[in-house]
């Protein structure tokens, strides 16, 4: 089997590795289309123990049962299923958890081992290259809005960083009856992508100025971090995204001085998943917008490479 390995400073090699075996309650998955995210820039920087990779769409490779060939997502923790967060249907916040890409082998690979309980059913109707974006760009993003709208209600919101998260985020509030949405992102390409959809663009010194009941920090950089708490309004919610290796930022006047509420999130629970393929469903061609290029394995690095300079959205590796 080919996977990829991460060496650090940006360097991809593609080996050959024994094929994965399943442990009990495991299957195969034979990946299809595994999404690049943000976050594998630290493995991509550092180097990393296994294959990562954590935005997974595949089929199952079970013969002779009923789940051989179905189409499927790979959810990423590994929960138990009997802790006290996995009986209260916080399965993101099992504590016992592995993350699949990160603790396990993950996706930039041609096949994984996965517990059946990660395994996410597809309907036929969301296309492959579309299915990945079920788990962080709609997925994670949506989890992070609704945990925000116990606390301040539909209005104008202000979305930090236009890569995936912050795209994802932008079409997850306007499919929320969200609005107006705006957009605080520095690189020309994204900026211009967000306008296209319908998002008014500010510069950091524009966003400052007012005030928004709803900031969602998609750059995981300390400067995005430090506007989504100066621009966030009395009693309004900064929903933080974006991952970074470590955070800092000086408290100033601006922060100190308000009233508001600051929400991390980290991924969606399992019974959110069905009203996300419902979002998909209902604005499909503005989210298949993101997916704007493919690789095989061999043309790993060079897509990661386009994705860290900012001249891609959100590709996929496609390793077959």
């Amino acid at each position: 089997m080919r996977s990829a390995r991460f060496l650090g400073e940006g360097r991809i090699t593609i080996v050959e590795t024994e094929a994965p075996v399943p442990g009990p309650d495991e299957v195969i998955v034979d990946v299809a289309a595994c999404a690049l995210c943000g976050s594998d820039f630290r493995p991509l920087r550092q180097g990393w123990p296994l294959t990562p990779g954590h935005e997974i769409f595949g089929h199952v490779r079970a013969p002779g049962t009923g789940e051989h060939g179905k189409r499927v997502l790979v959810y990423i923790p590994t929960f138990c299923g009997h802790c006290t967060q996995c009986e209260a249907g916080r399965t993101n916040l099992c504590p016992h958890a592995e993350l699949l890409g990160w603790q396990r082998p993950g996706g930039y690979a041609q096949s994984l081992a996965v517990p059946r309980r990660c395994l996410l059913a597809v309907p036929d109707d969301i296309p492959d290259r579309l299915a990945p974006l079920l788990l962080d760009v709609i997925g994670t993003t949506a989890h992070g809005i609704r945990l925000a709208e116990r606390i301040v209600q539909p209005g104008a919101a202000l979305v930090i960083g236009a890569g995936p998260i912050g795209l994802g985020s932008l079409l997850v509030l306007q499919a929320l009856n969200w609005g107006p949405v705006f957009v605080c992102e520095p690189n020309p390409k994204r900026a211009a992508f967000a306008a296209s959809l319908n998002a008014t663009v500010l510069s950091a010194e524009q966003a400052e100025a007012r005030q928004f009941p709803l900031v969602i920090e998609a750059s995981g950089k300390d400067a995005g971090r430090a506007l989504a708490l100066t621009a966030v309004a009395q009693e309004g919610a900064a929903v933080q995204l974006g991952e970074s290796d470590q955070w800092s930022i000086t408290e100033t006047r601006a922060l100190r001085r308000k009233d508001y509420f600051l929400i991390r999130s980290f991924y969606f629970p399992l019974h959110e998943y069905a009203a996300n393929i419902e979002l998909l469903r209902a604005n499909m061609a503005q989210f298949a917008k993101l997916v704007d290029a493919t690789a095989d394995l061999d043309g790993l690095e060079t897509l990661f490479a386009e994705f860290a300079r900012g001249e891609r959205l959100k590709p996929l590796l496609c390793p077959v």
